[in-house]
């Protein structure tokens, strides 16, 4: 009997098989969160059948965390590359069991030094650590040994790589949408009665009509079985943009209006295959302008799936509104046709497949109706991408891009910003160097500018002056002269003053006032303390320090009434310089 049709039993152990695991142990099936089933097959891993078994139920114990085929074949590939691994060793252990530390880091040792080997390496140890045979001793330890982030190599585009996706794109599309937009208005004028019975215009009319209503032009069928275009002379030839695609996108055409999507709103790629038509806003004697009401998926939000609605305004042609209506125009007829084959389905990214398959085998994203298919994949941008002679699908680049140009988080959170797409890119870190050198200088400025800037004595000096908060050793060379001469600067700046000198006898007045000003912060709004006293707490708090909190505390409780009245007047700012 071959492996395949081998119904096997289990080994004894405790550990406990997922109900995803058929009852052979060797098949795992994993349903996404659209229903559908997707089975992994372990009797043809390259490594003895308990092992095969082992892997199957490590596996298993992860289905929890995937809601998408995607993910878990992604889960499926590596633990395939782990197999191979094993089955290249003179001597593969017959279970999971048979595992050594010395295996384990020749394991780790082949793939630490790439970005896929270390992603394979955090997989993989993570799917056994689930197996409780493998949680103690040196090979637990191993497993949990720390793997190193994969480096940094994401990039966005510059300028200049930029504008030519998007000019690749806009082409593309604009000439697609005004193909479909012209065809359109001919067919609301037959459909209106509007052409001459007969002529040119009106049975190319009756042809478009068909072509709305079955998704293809009218076709006469020949003695030798296939099919001809009827009419062609009328049509203007058999290509694509002569026949159906007169009111339809193609495949390649609804990705390059996802191209222009991203690049204006970010939008992830897989937001596209259930992205619900927009939907206008009601408005009040509103003639020019149109605001849509946008759904957006957000496939990692919780559990199930979960929307957040954008409005985008159309108020000319370049807001950014004005592409929304023309991706609503461009696809109205694919969007109709499906809501007659398969009623309630109404998906924005709409498009008419170049040919008829079997059905899609990616049962993460919807299935086609009838000629329609529907969203944009990844083969979908490589596909693009190599028709316009680019390197490599362009939508995560686009939509990075889009993001650090943005400067803040877009269907995502403030985390996710920072550490996915801003910390991590490459042209950022470029651009940003010698800001990041300006802001080092000018965070040290702004430091030395709220310390205390004067000197502490012990004694009092007959020859400074006297300010409420401090000993003047020279008001002449002052950083804040006055116009008349003198002084301009408000008491409380003395503190940050080089000419300043403070002795004991200040202590107790200037550890009241640090203490009445932080009282106010838990009075008065955040950002207004932040505002008006920040700076002054700062100073007064380093000079605590540079005292000593103990004798800083100490001084306050010797706070006389004079003391007492000069930081109310200081507070209230009644204490002119």
């Amino acid at each position: 009997m071959s492996r395949r049709g081998r119904r096997a039993v289990l080994p004894p152990t405790d550990f406990t098989i997922e109900p995803a695991l058929a009852a052979d142990g060797l098949v795992v099936t994993i349903v996404n969160k659209a229903g559908n089933g997707k089975d992994f097959t372990f009797f043809d891993l390259p490594v003895p059948e308990p092992m095969q078994r082992s892997l199957a139920t490590v596996f298993a114990a992860q289905r929890a965390k995937w809601t998408s085929h995607y993910s878990a074949t992604a889960a499926w590939n590596r633990l395939k590359v782990f197999a191979e691994f094993i089955s290249g060793l003179d001597t593969p252990p017959e279970d999971l069991t048979g595992l050594d530390a010395a295996t384990l880091k020749r394991w780790r040792l082949q793939n630490i030094s790439t970005n896929t080997g270390r992603t394979t390496l955090r997989a993989v140890h993570r799917m056994l650590r689930s197996d409780p045979r493998l949680s103690e001793g040196p090979v637990a330890e191993e497993l949990a040994r720390r793997v190193p982030a994969p480096k940094p190599v994401r990039k966005s585009y510059d300028e200049a790589e930029r504008e030519h996706v998007l000019l690749a794109a806009g082409r593309q599309f604009r000439a697609a949408w005004l193909r479909i937009r012209e065809n359109s208005e001919l067919l609301e004028r037959w459909r209106a009665g509007a052409l001459d019975e007969g002529s040119r215009d009106w049975r190319l009319g009756e042809a478009l009509d068909h072509v709305a209503r079955v998704g293809d032009v009218p076709r006469t069928q020949l003695p030798s079985g296939r099919q001809a275009i009827t009419n062609r002379g009328l049509l203007g030839g058999r290509d694509i943009e002569h026949t159906w695609g007169r009111l339809f996108l193609t495949p390649s055409e609804l990705t390059a209006l996802a191209v222009l999507l991203t690049d204006r709103f970010g939008w992830n790629l897989s937001v596209y295959d259930r992205m619900p038509a927009p939907t206008k806003a009601p408005s009040v004697a509103e003639s020019t302008n149109v605001t849509y009401h946008v759904k957006v998926e957000k496939r990692r939000a919780g559990n199930g799936r979960w929307f957040s609605t954008e409005n985008i305004t159309d108020s000319g042609a370049n807001s950014p509104g004005r592409l929304i209506t023309q991706a609503l125009q461009a696809t109205l007829h694919g969007r109709l046709l499906a809501a007659q084959l398969a009623p309630g389905k109404d998906l924005l990214m709409t498009a008419r497949a170049v040919r008829q398959k079997d059905g899609r085998k990616d049962m993460d994203r919807p299935p086609a109706v009838g000629p329609l298919v529907f969203g944009v994949s990844g083969v979908d941008g490589k596909s693009w991408a190599s028709e316009h002679k680019l390197n490599g699908s362009p939508f995560r680049q686009i939509r990075r891009t889009t993001v650090t140009r943005e400067g803040k988080p877009l269907q995502h959170t403030q985390g996710t910003h920072e550490s996915v797409y801003v910390l991590p890119d490459q042209k950022v870190r470029q651009a940003s160097q010698q800001t990041f050198e300006d802001g080092a200088l000018e965070a040290l400025d702004q430091a030395k500018k709220i310390f205390f800037g004067g000197h502490l004595t012990q004694k009092q000096d007959p020859a400074h002056g006297q300010t409420a908060t401090a000993d003047c050793a020279d008001e002449t060379t002052t950083p804040w002269p006055a116009p008349d001469g003198g002084c301009g600067a408000d008491f409380l700046l003395c503190l940050a003053c080089p000419n300043a000198h403070v002795h004991p006898g200040h202590h107790p007045r200037l550890a009241l006032l640090h203490e009445h000003i932080q009282g106010l912060r838990s009075a008065m709004p955040e950002h207004r303390w932040h505002q008006r006293w920040y700076e002054h707490w700062q100073r007064l708090d380093d000079l605590a320090d540079k005292v000593g909190r103990p004798s800083w505390a100490a001084a306050r409780v010797r706070a006389s009434d004079t003391d007492r009245t000069l930081v109310d007047l200081l507070l209230k700012g009644q204490l002119a310089s």
